[in-house]
């Protein structure tokens, strides 16, 4: 049993680990003064773009996409190492092409769609965005009501699509829908490509949330897609949904330990500087004891979240695994950081400072995703299950 590290791979986090400090850490005080102002956390499209230059030049484009198509072919262990490092700033920035939807495209793409979609996606010359939850449907797939009806050789989608990530932005849109009402999600769920500007694919609502962050709603209204863009197999959309959601699952407890090992150094830094009552803070209890559950619980999540993905990689079934990081990672940094500013007092609660942004995004995806409390509801129903 080996816990380190391949040598290839532990460069590469090191490698993004100077990407970050470099290029990404330098842009906190200005995406912290435009979310102070009440401006959006994200880059513009010129800071995007330098960015853009720097990462393609280091060759951190198509990390884990397929060679076929210009990719590195990582493993999900590699990629655990590169967005804990990108989950240490509060600077957003996504290096092209966005994983989870990337493993959804490779998991069902035919050769026409191959070309036409996951070749330009893994190029970064197209952003992409996926349409899973309902309002009111939640967690739940069996709740989701968005139907695709056959008319010829197209399909035309009807529903309502909400808290979707960059839903204006994105060149197509994966959206999700039940082409067999009796079937439902077991079997009669189906992904269809969806390229902006469709007659019928309405952006209804931008909906501003915590930390500066945006998701938006649409309309699907008699909105017509051809059959070639069905994604996968007709009413066999689960599967690879579920591929896609395991894939940021493991990506959100990655950014979890990168934003509470953020946390830590930020305490193990300020704690003997500060003075209280003529002692330093790294002498109080309190504060020792809170350094040490915060190094042990992240350990913890590192060792769990490699394992996780370490299986994913020898193409096991994870989904408790998942579930569990999911959870377990999210909880432990959103007390990280709380404690992280209780540590730093009132100069904890100012906007200078980026714990507010990491509280807000940890805050959000405690939700995104599944909420803690269906992943802990899943874990329970996998090992009760096998006892009844």
């Amino acid at each position: 049993m080996n816990f380190d590290l391949d040598e290839d791979h532990r460069m590469l986090k090191d490698l993004v680990r100077r990407f970050v400090d470099d290029h990404l850490m330098p842009l906190e005080a200005t995406v912290l003064e435009r979310e102070a102002s009440g401006g959006p956390t994200a880059l513009t499209a010129e800071e995007t773009a330098k960015i853009d230059v720097v990462s393609r030049e280091l060759g951190l484009w198509g990390l884990d996409a397929p060679e076929d198509v210009g990719g590195s072919d990582l493993p999900a262990v590699a990629m655990v190492g590169v967005n804990e490092e990108l989950g240490r700033t509060v600077t957003p920035y996504t290096i092209p092409p966005d994983s989870p939807n990337l493993r959804m495209l490779m998991a069902t793409v035919t050769d026409r769609q191959r070309a036409a979609y996951l070749a330009p996606y893994v190029a970064g010359e197209t952003i992409s965005a996926i349409g899973i939850s309902e309002p009111g449907a939640g967690s739940d797939p069996a709740g989701m009501t968005t139907r695709a009806d056959r008319d010829g050789d197209d399909w035309v989608l009807n529903g309502r699509k909400i808290w979707i990530t960059r839903g204006a932005e994105a060149d197509f849109t994966i959206v999700m829908a039940v082409s067999d009402r009796e079937k439902g999600a077991r079997g009669g769920m189906s992904a269809f490509l969806v390229d902006k500007g469709t007659p019928g694919f309405i952006i209804q609502r931008r909906i501003p949330m915590l930390g500066g962050q945006t998701s938006y709603e649409i309309v699907l209204e008699d909105c017509r897609v051809p059959g070639w863009k069905l994604l996968g197999t007709e009413g066999q959309g689960f599967a690879p949904m579920q591929v896609r959601l395991g894939t940021r699952r493991c990506e959100m407890a990655a950014w979890s330990i990168g934003m509470a090992q953020r946390a830590l150094d930020m305490m193990v830094d300020y704690a003997p500087q500060r003075k209280t009552f003529g002692a330093a803070l790294a002498d109080r209890q309190t504060i020792q004891n809170w350094i040490a559950d915060a190094a042990t619980r992240i350990h913890a999540a590192r060792l769990m979240t490699y394992d996780c993905a370490w299986k994913m990689d020898q193409g096991r079934d994870v989904r408790s695994e998942i579930s569990m990081i999911k959870g377990y990672a999210t909880e432990m940094a959103w007390e990280v950081v709380d404690r992280a500013m209780q540590t730093f007092g009132a100069m904890g609660m100012t906007r200078e400072l980026p714990l507010h942004l990491m509280a807000s995004k940890l805050r959000t995806m405690r939700i995104y995703d599944g909420p803690t409390e269906v992943h802990n509801w899943v874990v329970a129903r996998n090992l009760l299950g096998g006892r009844r």
